[in-house]
């Protein structure tokens, strides 16, 4: 069975992505993407599969996976339906570890962490308790203390003695066969093209399928329609440009990010957000530093 493709949305001004989520969620299915995740799991137990590799995971479960390696974390809800918070999940494009080892030759441990990813590595108990309290932390932090956390994350897992690899060194992970998939080439002309002018009907004619089977299969792996998908990602990059561009008008970030109509975008980052643009940079102002 051929892994989807999950498409990593690290923000403008960031390094890397950090964020939590229950089960079921959408993206627990067996995938690949090419950054490397760190993946801690806070609660429930069940099985886990990382590229050749099926083992048995409870709370605390921490492990690294490399540049497109498949992966999934399938859970034993016994008689619950469902849990608000499962994972805490690191993601970080795969020169990040390299380029932080060139510039602090004291951290070339972490070059160390690359290679064993690229199998897929488990980390000792000792190492998941330190840790875990700097995944729960840094979700939520910002600017240098997200830095810091991370830094000291990677520090944590380098320092590891007792880490085990975990897919068969002869497991190679195959992006090129990966991509192949329909939904997977449409997820990536999304990403490609995710502030240009596309249909569903495009998207169905870059994967090879008809209209109606690729709606079904998109929603299938995405757990939404392609409208909804794309839009919320549109949203994601909004809040981005936002942030980072105050000076720049709301209506010109409607079209920057592939909004053909302001009506809409206002209307959709309402419902994504809860407030409106204008909003959401007026609070973006008041907890500004004031300038000493």
């Amino acid at each position: 069975m051929k892994p989807d493709l999950e498409v990593v949305q690290i923000g403008r001004g960031q390094s890397f992505t950090a964020w939590e989520h229950g089960y079921p969620f959408h993206t627990v299915r067996w995938h690949f993407h090419p950054e490397l995740e760190i993946h801690y799991v806070a609660a429930t137990s069940g099985h886990y599969y990382i590229g050749d590799f099926i083992g048995e995971f409870a709370p605390g479960n921490l492990v690294l996976t490399g540049p497109n390696l498949p992966h999934n974390w399938i859970s034993d809800l016994g008689d619950r339906s469902s849990v608000p918070l499962r994972s805490r999940v690191v993601q970080f494009p795969e020169d990040l570890l390299l380029r932080i080892a060139e510039l602090f030759p004291d951290t070339r441990g972490f070059s160390t962490l690359f290679e064993i990813s690229r199998r897929g590595a488990l980390f000792s108990e000792a190492c998941s308790r330190d840790s875990a309290p700097l995944l729960a932390e840094i979700v939520q932090a910002k600017g240098p203390r997200r830095a810091s956390l991370f830094l000291q994350i990677l520090a944590n897992l380098a320092a590891d003695a007792e880490v085990q690899t975990l897919a068969s060194d002869t497991y190679l992970p195959d992006p090129s066969g990966f991509m192949t998939a329909g939904v997977n080439k449409a997820l990536s002309f999304i990403n490609a093209n995710l502030t240009e002018d596309f249909s569903e009907e495009d998207l169905a004619a870059t994967a090879e399928m008809t209209p109606s089977a690729f709606s079904r299969s998109f929603r299938k792996h995405t757990g939404m329609g392609v409208v909804e998908y794309v839009n919320r990602h549109r949203i994601n990059l909004a809040c981005q440009l936002l942030m980072n561009e105050p000076e720049k008008p709301v209506t010109d970030i409607c079209f920057a990010v592939g909004f053909n109509n302001l009506s809409n975008f206002n209307r959709q980052f309402l419902r994504r957000k809860g407030m409106s643009p204008s909003r959401f940079r007026t609070l973006l102002e008041d907890n500004r530093p004031v300038a000493a």
